[in-house]
């Protein structure tokens, strides 16, 4: 990859930061395109001088888009959001968006395209988030027949939104809420446990990006990354009070409950849950097996217990003390 030019649009984010590094370690030229260039300046310390290069680009002009991909060889769309606000919809950044940047990076002559949607990415989905992700994989392989589609699990990592926002809401809070259709019926106060997940390391997912930006053989596909273990919402509250070594009430919701607590939520600038999470909870997200996944890459995923003990210990009284002695 020495000296390849990759632009990474979204690259200032969770997965972006762990992709970037990834990237400079195989001597690529890294261009990041983002709305604000100094939200990724703290990039450029991962690569040697001039190694990493930040381009304002809005991605709602074609002319900035098409700016961001000149000359580049590989391009890699990383840009997502759980939470529409203003002109930042679903809409414009899932499934017209990655047409554009596709379009662009085809035109430019870049010869591999990455495009990260999401498991569960369905045009048929009761979630905004799962339509229009699945519009954006169509609009990218219409553009860029090409190019490579990885749908993640929930990805978690130091910097995630997962294990993290738990964690926090745990310290203030003396209960966590466990989303469950089954919950308060006949199949007991917990139903099934909830939703499964199948959480995805970050360190994995971008390695794989990086894999397959070298592969000449996966283009046009659409590959399905997950962790090795699946666990309801449940296990996943247990094993983060467990990290944290908190003792809090688990609080079964049903969906309908589930709603109406985003509805209450709704107003606050970053909701911890929305209407459309709720929807996309309806639906376990694991992977489907139709599709090829970590081991088509010789990858072998990072079980969560392995990761998240390392960055869940800051929530733990004990380590709080020791920190505030120590200061």
């Amino acid at each position: 990859m020495t000296r390849r030019l990759v632009t990474v649009f979204g690259g200032s984010g969770f997965i972006g930061r762990h992709l970037v590094q990834r990237l400079a370690a195989t001597g690529a030229v890294i261009r990041i395109a983002i709305r604000y260039r100094e939200d990724a300046h703290f990039l450029k310390t991962m690569g040697d001088v001039g190694q990493i290069t930040t381009l304002e680009t809005d991605i709602a002009d074609p002319a900035e888009i098409a700016r961001a991909v000149e000359g580049a060889d590989w391009v890699v769309n990383l840009v997502g959001i759980f939470h529409p606000r203003g002109r930042h919809t679903f809409e414009n950044l899932h499934a017209r968006a990655p047409g554009e940047i596709a379009r662009a990076a085809k035109a430019a002559g870049a010869t591999r395209f990455v495009h990260i949607s999401a498991l569960g990415a369905d045009a048929d989905g009761e979630s905004a988030y799962a339509r229009t992700k699945a519009a954006g994989e169509q609009a990218v392989l219409a553009a860029f027949p090409n190019a490579t589609v990885i749908r993640p699990s929930v990805v978690f990592g130091p910097e995630d939104n997962f294990f993290n926002m738990f964690a926090r809401l745990a310290i203030f809070s003396p209960f966590l809420p466990v989303i469950d259709a089954g919950a308060w019926s006949g199949k007991g106060l917990y139903g099934d446990g909830g939703p499964k997940f199948q959480p995805v390391y970050v360190g994995d997912l971008a390695g794989a990006i990086v894999a397959l930006l070298a592969s000449e053989t996966h283009g046009g596909k659409i590959f399905e990354l997950a962790g090795p273990h699946v666990y309801t919402m449940r296990q996943i509250m247990e094993l983060t009070l467990r990290e944290i070594r908190r003792d809090r009430w688990l609080l079964p919701l049903t969906f309908g409950m589930a709603k109406l607590q985003a509805a209450l939520m709704s107003w606050m600038p970053k909701p911890l849950l929305t209407r459309d999470q709720v929807l996309m909870m309806m639906r376990d997200n694991v992977a489907s097996g139709n599709f090829p996944g970590f081991a088509e890459l010789g990858i072998e995923p990072t079980t969560v217990e392995a990761i998240v003990p390392t960055y869940l210990n800051r929530f733990r009284r004990t380590h709080r003390q020791v920190i505030t002695r120590a200061a």
